[in-house]
């Protein structure tokens, strides 16, 4: 699956942002807070299900259904689509020229 593949939502992006692209874990009460900006607690739940349910985010727990049952869960991007959903949340129309050039 290539970025090109991908296509996020605005909610989606919010989230995906919000948790970062290392594999370091967020604790749910502290995503709330991050994105509580742009999304109600009800679209985080959504949101965050969907992206599990695709694959994009893993947690330790799957069976929450309202913001106190969040908070304790610790969430993380998912290391095989990582570099995928970066290339998603940033993307470039032409890759960067590489600097190695080749002599004769």
């Amino acid at each position: 699956m290539s970025s090109r593949d991908i296509n996020l939502d605005g909610g989606e992006i919010s989230i995906l942002k919000a948790l970062g692209s290392s594999s370091s874990e967020t604790m749910g009460r502290d995503l709330i807070e991050k994105v509580s900006i742009d999304l109600a607690a009800a679209e985080v739940i959504d949101t965050i299900k969907g992206l599990m349910a695709m694959g994009y985010v893993d947690a330790d727990k799957s069976g929450f259904y309202s913001v106190e049952d969040l908070g304790p869960i610790y969430f993380r991007i998912n290391s095989g689509y990582a570099k995928d959903l970066k290339d998603a949340l940033n993307p470039q129309t032409e890759k960067p020229k590489s600097k190695r050039v080749r002599r004769e």
